[in-house]
């Protein structure tokens, strides 16, 4: 079946998951709840997706776009959850998204704040991490093995650094994606592509372990769909669809700078934060020269807000720590942009920094919740949830296959296409060429009228927010916004027309 998502496969599949019964009914469509369509899917299953917003609108867009093997988890004694995430980042970079997830260096730089006893503790954990990798079977040509660097060569790789008392660095490697909401929009393709059907702007008003009282956020029609199983994979909206579900959302924040504030900087940055033993601030240099800061780890009461607000505090927190190990200070006026996430943790006492990333499904209510855990383990807690639902309502399926299927775009690559199209859209790119060459207009961020046209017609954007936000992130900086209004809303209306 065609992968691609669109308007008018959307109004054709909304007409027909009405009038059906489907085995499961997956509510979210973060990678989880993609994760969980392709599943099921692949399976053999009838699959209705929906999403009250768009692909990725919550969590899994605000991620640090790492997918990383654990370590932090092994140091604190999780060896299971740690093995579980070495496991599923050699799943990325070998079999489903090699086009999308690369490994990529990180520098722990030794200052004078670092001693030389936890430098010895972060070898030894880096050490650890490289055990779990071979244990894991990621071989060592994708992800190389954790050295230490001279200040020389530290200062080659981070030219930024102060180098007043620096003593080289600790360099590791780990899986990173370059936009972690496209790998949610190639997993939801890729269960489109078995047969799932996938419909955003479609919100659960009600849920029952039969299905799901529905109403479509374009037209405010009220629907049924009706299933044999239901998997809630709302994220940190969860508890607001089962009550029985207690959750404790913690907020990550990240910083936007400006291009040209940390000249030079080749390699990622683990900071460490003062009077902690694991936990870093990430320093994320981007393809267009700009670095995300990131993350803060607070936690949030009250209601969950659509798009989580960016305080004035996690941005003087964040630039404190990195103007620590930095020659020349950071001002607030380089910061171009900010954003923030929050992780779907289960409740529990004590600060929201030491719960426990493990992933959790429930199914008390009858409805199958699936909490917790994080990007890089979401094909996991995708298979557990569908697990549950199968042997909970007797479903007829076989074991999950989807540690061997290929996302949308992992196949061969193309020859003669420009290399970023190449990593941006993998084995696609030759068609996506095409497209830019009949309309490269350019709107941001090296991107052009071609590549929203591709997003329009087969990445199920709908609306310019879907494409500047979700399916581009030229959204995260107001000024590249203002800018590329106007070309965005030129294809929308465009392909309104066709």
């Amino acid at each position: 079946m065609d992968s691609s998502l669109n308007a008018r496969r959307r109004s054709r599949e909304l007409r027909r998951v009405a009038e059906e019964r489907v085995d499961v009914l997956v509510v979210g469509l973060g990678a989880t709840g993609a994760g969980a369509a392709l599943d099921a899917a692949s399976r053999g299953l009838s699959v209705a997706a929906i999403e009250a917003h768009d692909l990725a609108f919550g969590t899994s867009r605000w991620s640090s776009k790492m997918i990383h093997g654990g370590l932090r988890y092994l140091a604190k004694g999780q060896v299971d959850v740690a093995y579980e995430s070495a496991v599923e980042r050699g799943i990325l970079l070998r079999t489903t998204a090699p086009h999308l997830v690369k490994a990529h260096p990180y520098l722990l730089p030794l200052t004078k704040a670092v001693s030389r006893g936890q430098t010895a503790l972060v070898m030894a954990g880096y050490r650890a991490g490289d055990g779990l990798r071979a244990a894991a079977r990621t071989p060592r040509r994708l992800l190389p093995g954790p050295t230490r660097l001279n200040a020389a060569r530290t200062r080659t790789l981070a030219p930024v650094l102060d180098g007043d008392g620096l003593r080289g660095a600790l360099l590791s490697w780990d899986g990173r994606l370059l936009d972690d909401a496209r790998l949610v929009v190639a997993i939801a393709r890729t269960a489109a592509a078995h047969g799932a059907r996938v419909l955003t702007r479609c919100r659960a008003l009600r849920l029952a372990d039969n299905g799901a009282l529905v109403r479509d956020e374009l037209t405010g029609e009220e629907f049924t769909i009706r299933a044999r199983a239901v998997i809630n994979a709302a994220g940190v909206w969860a508890g607001s669809l089962d009550p029985q579900v207690k959750l404790r959302p913690s907020r990550g924040t990240h910083l936007v700078l400006a291009a040209g504030t940390l000249p030079g900087l080749i390699a990622g940055m683990h900071v460490p934060v003062p009077g902690e033993i694991n936990r870093f601030a990430l320093v994320l240099p981007q393809r267009d020269g700009r670095v995300h800061v990131g993350l803060t780890d607070e936690p949030v009461d009250g209601p969950v807000p659509d798009v989580p607000e960016v305080p004035a505090a996690d941005v003087r927190a964040l630039l404190k720590l990195l103007n620590g190990v930095l020659e020349t200070q950071v001002t607030p006026e380089a910061v171009a942009g900010a954003y923030a996430g929050l992780r779907p943790l289960l409740a529990a006492d004590g600060r929201t920094a030491d719960l426990s990333r493990r992933h959790a499904v429930l199914s008390d209510s009858g409805i199958v919740t699936v909490v917790g855990g994080k990007l890089t383990t979401y094909r996991r807690m995708a298979q557990d949830a569908v697990d549950r639902a199968v042997s909970s309502r007797d479903l007829l399926a076989g074991r999950s296959r989807t540690r061997r299927i290929p996302l949308v775009g992992a196949g061969p690559q193309p020859d003669g296409v420009p290399p970023r199209l190449a990593e941006r859209y993998g084995s696609e790119a030759g068609a996506v060429h095409e497209l830019v060459k009949a309309h490269p207009e350019e709107v941001g961020l090296g991107l052009t009228k071609g590549d929203l046209l591709w997003s329009v017609t087969h990445e199920g954007a709908l609306d310019e927010d879907d494409l500047l936000d979700r399916r581009t992130r030229i959204g995260l900086v107001k000024q590249d916004r203002d800018r590329a209004l106007p070309a965005t809303r030129d294809v929308l209306g465009r392909t309104a027309r066709d």
